[in-house]
Parts: structure tokens; sequence; C-alpha cells
């Protein structure tokens, strides 16, 4: 179970976005995620005509280390690191470490 998922509000721990805040995008591997607005590089693109693109010079969102980023905690403002907690009923859930409290889906 990943503890990062698609979808989780997330702010940048390290390097030159750091305080940054950002959506995960997608899971590249398993180690590596795309957050919105979180290192963005310049891409030099060459005009395809076949596909209908121009060229030019484009914003392109690259991949961040997991190990990069933390869990968004909205009660406390904060980061937070997550931890899994195994129901009753088997299922297992993600809570925040601070509180205990269950991560919205």
């Amino acid at each position: 179970m990943n503890k990062i998922r698609k979808g989780d509000q997330v702010i940048v721990l390290t390097g030159r976005d750091k305080g940054k805040r950002g959506t995960v995008a997608e899971r590249v591997d398993a180690e590596r995620l795309i957050v919105e607005g979180v290192n963005v590089a310049k891409k030099h693109v060459k005009p395809n005509p076949m596909k209908g693109t121009t060229g030019g010079v484009v914003d392109k969102a690259m991949p961040i280390h997991q190990s990069n980023v933390a869990i968004f905690n909205a009660e406390t403002g904060k980061a937070d690191r997550v931890g899994i907690k195994l129901l009753e009923d088997g299922k297992k859930v993600r809570v925040f470490k601070s509180s205990g409290a269950e991560l919205k889906v």
C-alpha cells in the first residue's frame, strides 16, 4: 500500500520548490511522482505536423522523489507523516501519525 497516492495534497520538503503545495497528478514508478506546479522544467519541442503540435518552449512537470514530499494535513496546516492502521474488519487505512485521524480519499 502506497502512503502517497494520486490525488493527495502534498507539500515539498526539500529542493528548489521547498514549501510549495500541490496535488499528486500521477505516480511514475514505485518511488517517483509528479506533483502539479512543482519541479517544472522548460522543454524545447519540435513541431510535428502529423500530430498537429506546434513547436516552441513548453513547461513540463518533472518527477520528484517521494521522500522529498509529505502529506499536507489540512487540520493542522502542516506536513505530516502517514501510517497504516488495520481495522477490525481486515481493511487497511492510512492515518496521520500526529493525530491518528484517518485520511480522506
